[in-house]
């Protein structure tokens, strides 16, 4: 009777264990169950990233990428992956040694021996000690295969950490450069607002004068209010940035880094090299690149392991032991030896014949191979494609950086001149708006051409690999 009720019950639990991990029993309603309670709680207790930033100091860009390079946490994945990468080169090298493992057995048997017309009673215990040793000795450049591959696939890791400090790097100089725009947008919208205050105020003055039309004051106070609405849609742009900047740094978005504004940033008048330098300079340096280079070198080791497997393999095995044997058999006392025991032995193995499986891993390594190279290519014509286009941009930006200067110097003359003759009642309240726009418009463009400028620079830097040479730390 008890053996009818738990059995039941036990079917039960499982049960209930197995349909937990079932798929969602409809598609209509979302899926909950003590599962999705568990993870979420472990979500919770997940340690968050943020580290200490002193909220009263003006950091610079490079500080800041110090920064992201220690706390950033793609570097920690990229850096743990090359660990783990080693680590599977430790695991082929340790092919080339013995393997010996070492066992303690222990047994006893008793067994009714037929002596004549009677069974007598008969056991027998067995201790022993043992060792087995095992060793590959010729396997024809099998091993060598694997760890050369290993080898090949430690570096691409390595390739790919530096890889990804090279995209820490811009990602941190991209949310950099738009908290700058954006800062120096808040200083140009409030500039604007301030000019459309004062045609606002200049026009209501008039009007009590006489010398103005109410339609001219509200002409005005439109300009105001939508100077101000530009004004708060830039501030939220801001924050935004500096979001974006915190969460690149490798902290949490709320916290709020303080950067040196965007008039403060130097910035050059010409591109230093050719377009050709910089493209045979990215070719050189770009770590992507040696990374498929690296797997090139992988890929190629492997043929080598896959080629080994037509030929036969020498093992060695040596499995000495220690043996001591207590027994007992009726009617006759117990007895005892012991000795050492154990055997050596050679084994060769030699595939004759196995369907074609090493002709086609053989023709799968070779076109591994094919496929590495023909990536190789394919990246070379994608880093020169990035850097052509990054060179052009960069070039725009100079242009039109200087257009901006100009227009910005232009427009503020308009104002001026419009504003001034406006109140002499030369000129009319359209003008003067007419002009403070394109004043606002001429603001605008010159932070976001100082800005962009900046951007490009980074862009280039970024498609070239130069911040991974010039940011590398001695080891």
């Amino acid at each position: 009777m008890k053996i009818c009720i738990t059995v039941p019950l036990l079917f039960l639990f499982l049960g209930g264990r197995t349909f937990a991990q079932n798929a969602p029993v409809s598609p209509d309603h979302p899926w909950h169950s003590s599962g999705e309670q568990q993870i979420e709680e472990l979500a919770h207790r997940f340690p968050a990233t943020d580290f200490s930033v002193d909220l009263s100091r003006i950091y610079s860009l490079a500080e800041l990428v110090d920064l992201a390079e220690i706390h950033n946490p793609e570097t920690r994945v990229a850096w743990e992956r090359a660990r783990a990468q080693a680590a599977a080169l430790g695991v082929a090298r340790s092919e080339l040694f013995p393997t010996l493992a070492a066992a303690a057995l222990s047994q006893t048997g008793r067994v009714e021996a037929d002596f004549g017309n009677r069974f007598d009673g008969q056991a027998i215990q067995d201790f022993q000690i043992a060792l087995d040793l095992n060793y590959v000795a010729v396997d024809f450049g099998a091993r060598a295969g694997r760890i050369n591959a290993a080898r090949a696939e430690v570096l691409a890791a390595n390739f790919a950490f530096n890889d990804t400090h090279r995209k820490v790097i811009y990602k941190v100089e991209q949310a950099y450069y738009r908290l700058l725009n954006s800062v120096g947008q808040e200083d140009a919208a409030r500039a604007s607002l301030s000019n459309a205050q004062t045609v606002e105020q200049s026009a209501a003055d008039r009007l009590k004068n006489g010398l103005a039309t109410l339609p001219d004051v509200l002409e005005a106070r439109s300009a105001t209010a939508q100077a101000e609405y530009d004004l708060q849609a830039v501030l939220g742009a801001e924050e935004i940035a500096r979001g974006d900047l915190a969460t690149a740094v490798g902290t949490s978005a709320t916290v709020l880094i303080e950067v040196v504004p965007l008039d403060q940033v130097p910035t050059p008048e010409s591109i230093g090299d050719t377009i050709d330098q910089a493209i045979n300079r990215a070719l050189a340096k770009r770590p992507d690149l040696m990374q498929q280079v690296a797997e090139i070198r992988s890929a190629s080791a492997r043929i080598k392991e896959a080629r080994a497997a037509y030929h036969p393999s020498l093992s060695l095995y040596v499995s000495p032991a220690a043996q001591s044997l207590y027994g007992l058999q009726s009617p006759y006392p117990w007895t005892y030896t012991t000795d050492l025991v154990g055997g050596v032995g050679f084994s060769l193995q030699w595939t004759i014949f196995d369907g074609g499986a090493r002709k086609n891993r053989l023709a799968q390594a070779q076109a591994n191979v094919h496929a590495a190279e023909a990536q190789a290519r394919v990246i070379r014509n994608e880093i020169a494609d990035e850097v052509w286009t990054a060179y052009s941009n960069l070039n725009t930006a100079f242009r039109q950086r200087q257009a901006a200067l100009a227009l910005l110097e232009a427009a503020s003359q308009s104002y001026s001149a419009a504003l001034e003759s406006y109140k002499y009642g030369v000129r009319s309240l359209l003008d003067v708006t007419a002009a403070q726009k394109l004043l606002a418009q001429a603001r605008t463009a010159d932070v976001s051409s100082r800005a962009e400028l900046l951007t490009q620079l980074a862009n280039l830097a970024f498609r070239t690999g130069d911040r991974v040479r010039s940011n590398a730390r001695k080891p």
